[in-house]
């Protein structure tokens, strides 16, 4: 009997495992082929502009969208399959309203980038490469909707057939626009866009082509202006989690002045492995908590985290291994490779926790806990370690405790798969209130348009 137990737990293990593995691989390869994409751009005509995207655009479009995680894991999981593709439909409606805000902040990126004392010419050009990068938002919105919902039904192959076509059809278009057209930062400008829109449109025929859809996906409902309320509940901690993350690191970059592109790349090298056990560990969670297997939840969490602090060693021996050579990867300044070196003995070992953290979001996501890691955000990376940095730089120059209960959890995936106790919005009230959120989006979008010619 003991035994029988013991075989049981070891094969629930394997199991798991075996599943956090296969998913993992691929949603690795298909982040590192995303990455590769404004970095190819970069290549070929540098970073102008990206950081005024990231900051006002993308941090915000990924954080919104990453409520789908939560809802569409779960609902799957509860084998609500049409519900899937609602929540689909909500989140293609809000993220294509929100890019008219988005829009208007882009539009007058110069104003605010000469507020932050930026010189004028650098300004003009960082402003007309956003304006010729503008279409390329409501593609990169989209398709992280679609990754989202493909990734959290346990499909992850697609993402990465997409975005190895994509990378190649991105550098075909830089060398045409860059070298043979020669039209320097519009030719930049328009690859950078282009190559959004290439990964949307692939990955959206590949799910056309391959049928994908057919089990969650009947056709446009009204139900999907429903529960918007319900949606944004989840979107908004996981914007503003989303963004205190990604502002730091421009912040930080900014404060340290000396990072080059290359050495960026190396830093997000390193995190794509957590990133790829973080979005299956949502997506394993979700679909478990959904389905109202917590403890198949909690086996989950342990394998992931296990997993993520494997991974995090093995990378932390190589890492301090080669040390004294990593240096020479970007210069050959003999003092730069001994601080380097001297930096990683204690990036090494952070870079373990910074693992296990990118991990534990994932598991939050998965259970729709997002105001924790965003709290936790924001005192970790504003609080504490900004704050170091600044001071740390001035000087140069001259908690959440919050136990999480799966079994509530269940509870509230439960009521989440519900329409809510008062029942759906009438038709008056549809029209009403969707009619205001299309207004209010429509009138920033009016303002930032009006603020620009003036």
């Amino acid at each position: 009997m003991e035994q029988s137990l013991c075989h049981r737990i070891a094969l629930a293990y394997k199991e798991e495992l075996s599943h956090i593995i296969t998913m993992t691989g691929p949603l690795l390869f298909s982040r590192i082929f995303n990455h590769l994409l404004p970095f190819v751009v970069t290549v070929f005509c540098g970073r102008l502009g990206n950081e005024t995207i990231n900051v006002t655009t993308a941090a915000t479009g990924f954080g919104l969208a990453m409520a789908c995680d939560t809802l569409v894991s779960q609902t799957f999981g509860g084998k609500n399959l049409l519900r899937v593709g609602v929540i689909l439909q909500r989140g293609v409606l809000i993220l294509l309203l929100f890019c008219l805000p988005c829009w208007a902040l882009l539009m007058n990126a110069q104003s605010v980038l000469l507020c932050l004392g930026q010189e004028p010419e650098v300004t003009r050009i960082s402003q007309l490469y956003i304006t010729y990068y503008l279409p390329a938002v409501p593609a990169m919105f989209l398709h992280y909707l679609q990754v989202c919902y493909l990734q959290n039904q346990g499909i992850t192959l697609p993402q990465v057939y997409t975005a190895l076509l994509a990378n190649i059809a991105n550098v075909g278009t830089n060398y045409v626009l860059l070298y043979w057209l020669e039209l320097g930062v519009i030719g930049s400008a328009a690859s950078n866009s282009l190559s959004q829109i290439y990964i949307c449109v692939f990955l959206f025929v590949y799910i056309r082509w391959k049928k994908l859809y057919a089990a969650t996906w009947d056709g446009w409902s009204v139900e999907s202006l429903q529960e918007w309320g319900s949606f944004m509940k989840l979107a908004i901690p996981t914007t503003l989690m989303k963004c205190f993350e990604w502002w730091v690191y421009e912040i930080g970059g900014f404060l340290a002045g000396i990072l080059s592109e290359d050495e960026l790349a190396a830093q997000h090298a390193v995190m794509m492995f957590p990133l790829g056990v973080q979005a299956a560990a949502c997506a394993r969670v979700g679909n478990a908590l959904g389905a109202g297997d917590t403890s198949r939840a909690i086996l989950a969490c342990k394998i992931s985290l296990t997993l993520a602090a494997s991974i995090a060693l093995i990378e932390g021996v190589i890492l301090g291994s080669a040390k004294n050579v990593i240096g020479y990867i970007f210069t050959s300044d003999k003092k730069i490779v001994e601080l380097v070196a001297d930096l990683m003995n204690v990036y090494c070992f952070l870079q373990f926790f910074d693992g296990l953290v990118c991990v534990c979001i994932g598991i939050f996501v998965g259970t729709g806990k997002q105001k924790i890691p965003a709290v936790a955000n924001l005192i970790g990376y504003y609080g504490i370690g900004l704050s170091l940095g600044a001071v740390k730089r001035a000087n140069r120059n001259n908690d959440v405790d919050q136990p999480l209960n799966l079994s509530d959890v269940h509870t509230e995936c439960t009521d989440r798969q519900r329409t809510g106790a008062a029942g759906p919005l009438s038709t008056s009230q549809l029209i009403i209130r969707r009619g205001i959120t299309v207004l209010s989006a429509a009138g920033l979008f009016a303002l930032g348009e009006t603020q620009t010619h003036n």
